[in-house]
Formats: structure tokens, sequence, C-alpha cells
């Protein structure tokens, strides 16, 4: 998760590499800026991750038929479909939650509830709902610290790492319980629901990133009947001693688990993926869980150690995965 030790780890990652603050920035100021124009170019193939898979993975979805004779390469690309964002208020049982909805323009579709890692509600996390709903869902990302205080929390990931980044969001998510985050889960869950856009017909999904990839877990928990799929990536605490471990919410889940680690994350805990994965067989909860070859915080595009040839391939098997299962 984000604590000290996992930022020492990301510095000293970040020195092997001799990556200045300026590269670090413009590279992942770059990527930001490509995802909010929609003017990224397709990403190169990625290497296949380092895997320590404790069980084999489900099967992915089945492949479109062999066309019989070779495609138009001059064709142009399927057009994405146009999205629309807003900011939204959302009235919770204590108090009022700020958040940003986005969804195709032209609808309804599954819904998604995305929980930011620990900066926060951001730019970064607009345009990654954004690209996200223009694969065709409809997507809430939401202030998790909205007890505490309004919007904006932090501009960006590099915010945080100073030390009055580090000092605003140490009580913030102090503040935060595991039965906030049951309670939240649902109420947002609901609030979705009662969106137009949103396909009541078909589950729901949420994906969460560092402290968020926890809060998928008890979301689903809290929403059993709605939740169909959880995507943790990069997720803190997923594996602990506590009666209120995440991991021990499984056998209450009817979702299927994509929980994708960090490298430097399953250094410090090897044991959680195997827990993890014995839970979740014996739970009968369909469970896809790998080792990355990145860094604590590769997914999130304005993380200093961004990955994006893996950041792809966890986002592509996001994708598999809702396919299938919503």
């Amino acid at each position: 998760m984000c604590d000290d030790a996992t930022e020492g780890e990301n510095a000293a990652y970040l020195g092997s590499k001799r990556l200045s603050r300026r590269e670090v920035g413009v590279g992942a100021g770059a990527t930001l800026a490509l995802m909010v124009t929609g003017c990224a170019a397709a990403p190169a193939p990625a290497k296949e991750p380092v895997s320590t898979p404790t069980a084999a993975p489900p099967a992915k979805p089945t492949a479109a038929p062999t066309q019989s004779t070779p495609p138009d390469s001059t064709a142009e690309p399927a057009a994405l479909p146009a999205v629309r964002g807003r900011m939204v208020v959302i009235e919770m049982p204590e108090g009022s939650a700020e958040a940003f909805f986005v969804a195709p323009e032209a609808g309804p579709h599954p819904g998604v509830l995305m929980w930011p890692d620990i900066a926060g509600l951001r730019d970064a996390y607009k345009s990654m709902a954004t690209r996200l709903a223009s694969e065709g869902y409809a997507v809430l990302v939401v202030n998790q610290y909205y007890r505490s205080t309004k919007l904006p929390v932090l501009a960006t990931f590099a915010e945080f790492q100073t030390d009055a980044g580090k000092e605003r969001i140490r009580p913030l998510k102090a503040a935060i319980t595991p039965e906030h985050i049951t309670s939240d889960g649902a109420a947002f869950a609901r609030w979705l629901d009662q969106q137009k856009e949103v396909d009541k017909g078909r589950k729901l999904a949420t994906s969460g990133y560092c402290m968020g990839g926890s809060y998928t877990f008890r979301t689903a928990a809290a929403a059993p009947e709605r939740v169909g799929v959880i995507a943790s990536f990069h997720g803190g605490g997923l594996v602990t001693d506590q009666p209120a471990s995440p991991h021990a919410l499984l056998p209450r889940l009817k979702a299927a688990a994509l929980i994708c680690i960090a490298k430097n994350d399953d250094e410090r805990e090897p044991a959680a993926k195997t827990i993890l994965q014995k839970t979740a067989d014996a739970a009968k909860v369909s469970a896809e869980i790998e080792v990355y070859p990145a860094q604590h915080g590769w997914c999130t595009v304005d993380s200093p150690v961004y990955d994006q040839a893996q950041a792809e391939r966890a986002w592509s098997r996001m994708l598999a995965t809702f396919q299938r299962y919503l």
C-alpha cells in the first residue's frame, strides 16, 4: 500500500532507472494529457509479466471466429462512443459526497464504481474514468474522504509525496473505517442504479487502486446481488490478521475477482496471493490473481512509477473480465 515503505521502495526503483523528477513528470503529464484529449496512440504490445499464480486463472473470453477473407487494412478503426461527464453530489447517510460521473451519451450501460488511490479524486482519475466510459461503461469515481473534506484534496500524486501532502492525507485516511467503506459502497451502488445511463439489467463492477483496492471487496460484500466484478490494482491491505480483513469477505461475494499485485507488494507480503487464491477457491469465487513486474502505483497515470506497458495489460484484463461477467 502507499506507506513510507512503499514510497522508499519506489524511490529506490526510480533511482535505479536514473529518472529525474523532470523526466518522470513529463512522462506522466504527457500520458494524462493524451488520455484526456483521447489522442493517445495505441500502446505497443506489452511483454508478459512475471506471474506467480497459485492456480490457473479463469478462461479468457472466446476469441472471435477467424475471418474467411483478410480485413481491409485501409478501413477506419471503429469510432469510440461519445461520452459526457459531470461533477455530482451524492447524499450519503453521513454527509454529501462529491464525485465525477461519466458515461456514453447513448445508453444505458453497465455501471462501474471506481475508488481512487490514497491521493484521492483528481484529474488523473477523471481521465481514467473517461477512458473506461468510452469503452461502454457508466463510471462513477468518488471522493472517498468526503466525511472530512471537500474537493480538491490533492491535485496530483506528486503533491501527496511532499511532507505537506502526507500530513494532509494522514488524518483523512485514518478517519475511514471498514464500516464507512461498507456503507459508502452500498450507497454509491444504489446511486448508480438510479441513473438513466446505467443498465439495471446488468451487474455493476467496482475497481480500486492502492487503498481503493480493498474497498472493492467491501463494496461487493455490501451489495452482493448487484456487484458482478471486483478489480483491484496494486491494492493495499487485502490480507490482514483482522476479522474484517478484505480477503475474509470473499465468501460473501457473488462476483468474479481480478486482483493485480505489484511486485514490491508481493516481495513484502509473499503469502498474500496464496491466501487470496485459497480463500477464493474455497468460496467458489472465480479469481484471476497475478503479480505484475511493476511497482506499487503502476496503473495510475500520474504516478511516478506509472508503467504504460503493464498498465495497458492490466487494463485489457479488466475489460475482458467486465465483458465476461457483466
